[in-house]
């Protein structure tokens, strides 16, 4: 298995007839996944969603992927083709059109539809090209096929890319329900035929490459969503991702079977949800969905709502509803159900909100306790099937952490692909496929990109920092009038803290300290205001550890007396 080193430098220029391939992200994390292949001069991007923030990183919005390596090339981009419409696969796409807005956007009839609402609201009408599973549509020098593939959003599409240097086939997220609510299966009878004529690179989703055997299908969570929906003596509120039309198709049909009524909760929901009623893909049975403002007319029991937040997002609805800070008070008898997987790095704030729920007499149902969630991703025993029907030369893992990418390799090798030929790469490394073998020959900058409100980029690893020190350790200011000629103090500092435990007398050990700088600093001559807030913030500083083992944000302003 070839890994990637830390040491890797500027990829060299591509070989002629080789074919590039380069993750921006989705490499490493789950999440803003995006694949730049390059052939013959010109760009394909596959995907270009976001990532959302963890707790360390406060007041980030979302994160893209660098931009950085294709900024100088906008124009040789022929085309983005998306899988699906999920946000970790488009979410990005508004930011990469703000920087050249007439990228032909390439996408099935759902994933455009939404996507086409998210670019409204940013202000941008998109070029789109639709396609459909069987299509093949040349964009430039890349002749790409759509492949049928099932996940939990409906219309999900992997793509087969041919160009001279040969063929990759790019599952995007999926997995092989063999009983799908759509009846629309992951297409095998492609992947075999497209094996029979070569795979030289194959893209896998690797989510979930460490579970062993199937993932369940969908149709088995009907029994564990009914019951709820029958049995549920007061209101159910039911918590799901915005897009997942298929889980919220299984809410309307137990709901519509047991006389309840419906609302929809939250912009995206009720956005999303209008969007996939429109085209057909949400069946929702005449008189079902109601307005929130019909919805409260009718008796507990008769009451379903529909709503976002299945992540634990602070701002979500469900979360709001738990730390009472919603309309809709949730209480006793009510029966909130969680219709979602819990995301790496979610988990805590996951069982807060459930938590939260609880303590208001809720009964939570969830992942944990019923049958009410499956993943959208193949498990081991998918992903086997699928090295054995493609036949691959080489494998490259993609959608996932560390661990997901080496287990999805060490699958490929026990079906009998060369270890020489699983290429686990990182996020910026470059791969190239030249002559027929796939090799790493060097990386790109690939690194965090932070939306923070309006600001895009402006947000860096330090500033961050300083944002987690604020939030950890607080921050002290130092006002200091300061004589320039002597380096003496005119008067006592004053000292205002935020967040740094402190009394009447924690700063008068202090005081010495910065006279001594400032005495030091005089003899050898520094009188420039800037350089001695420098001195005056390090000391203060090492004080602040010493004494207090804290590592507070230092801001020393110096004063010319």
């Amino acid at each position: 298995m070839s890994h990637p080193h830390p040491e890797l430098t500027a990829a060299p220029p591509l070989p002629e007839g080789g074919l590039r391939v380069i993750a921006l992200g989705g490499l490493g994390e789950i999440g803003r996944n995006m694949t730049v292949f390059e052939y013959a001069g010109k760009l394909l991007i596959v995907d270009c969603g976001v990532l959302f923030p963890e707790e360390n990183q406060p007041g980030v919005d979302v994160i893209l992927p660098d931009f950085t390596s294709i900024r100088d090339r906008l124009d040789d981009i022929v085309a983005v083709v998306l899988t699906h419409g999920h946000e970790d696969h488009i979410g990005g796409v508004p930011y990469l059109l703000r920087e050249r807005s007439d990228i032909p956007v390439v996408g099935s009839k759902l994933t455009l539809a939404f996507l086409e609402a998210k670019l409204k609201e940013h202000g941008i009408r998109p070029r789109t090209v639709r396609v459909r599973e069987g299509d093949r549509r040349g964009f430039g020098p890349f002749d790409c096929e759509f492949v049928a593939v099932n996940h939990s959003i409906p219309d999900g599409l992997a793509v087969a890319i041919r160009t001279g240097a040969g063929m990759v086939l790019h599952t995007g997220d999926f997995k092989m329900d063999q009983f799908p609510l759509d009846d629309r299966i992951t297409d095998l009878r492609a992947f075999a035929r497209l094996g029979e004529e070569g795979v030289d690179l194959f893209l896998t989703d690797s989510t979930n490459a460490e579970v062993p055997g199937f993932t369940t299908s969908e149709r088995e969570l009907n029994p564990a969503i009914e019951q709820v929906l029958r049995t549920a003596p007061r209101r159910v509120i039911v918590s799901s991702f915005a897009s997942h039309v298929h889980r919220i198709q299984q809410v309307l049909d137990a709901a519509h079977q047991h006389g309840r009524k419906v609302a929809f909760v939250g912009r995206s929901m009720v956005r999303n949800m209008g969007i996939a009623r429109d085209l057909g893909y949400l069946k929702v049975p005449s008189g079902l969905v109601v307005s929130m403002k019909e919805l409260e007319k009718l008796p507990d029991h008769k009451i379903t709502l529909v709503c976002t937040g299945s992540q634990g997002e602070p701002m979500a609805a469900l979360s709001r509803m738990a730390t009472r800070d919603h309309v809709i008070r949730v209480g006793k008898g009510d029966t909130v159900l969680l219709a979602s997987s819990l995301i790496p790095g979610n988990e805590n704030a996951i069982y807060r909100v459930i938590n939260g729920l609880t303590r208001w007499g809720a009964n939570v149902v969830h992942k944990g306790n019923a049958k009410v969630h499956v993943s959208g991703h193949a498990s081991a025993g998918e992903l086997v099937y699928c090295y054995n029907i493609v036949k691959p030369r080489h494998v490259m893992p993609v959608h996932g952490e560390w661990r997901h990418l080496r287990a999805n390799g060490d699958l490929a090798i026990r079906t009998g692909v060369d270890p020489d030929r699983v290429v686990i790469a990182e996020d910026g490394v470059v791969v190239d496929l030249v002559d027929g073998r796939a090799s790493i020959t060097g990386k790109v900058p690939a690194g965090n990109v932070y939306v923070d409100g309006m600001e895009v980029g402006g947000v860096t690893e330090a500033s961050l920092k300083d944002r987690l020190t604020l939030a950890e350790e607080g921050v002290v200011t130092v006002v200091a009038i300061v004589d320039a000629d002597t380096g003496a103090l005119a008067e006592a500092p004053d000292f205002l803290a935020r967040g740094f435990v402190h009394d009447d007398t924690t700063f008068e050990s202090v005081i010495p300290v910065i006279e001594k700088t400032l005495a030091t600093a005089a003899e050898e001559g520094v009188g420039d205001a800037h350089q001695l807030e420098k001195l005056v913030a390090r000391a203060v500083g090492n004080w602040a550890f010493r004494t207090h083992r804290r590592k507070p944000l230092i801001i020393p302003v110096i004063i010319d007396a």
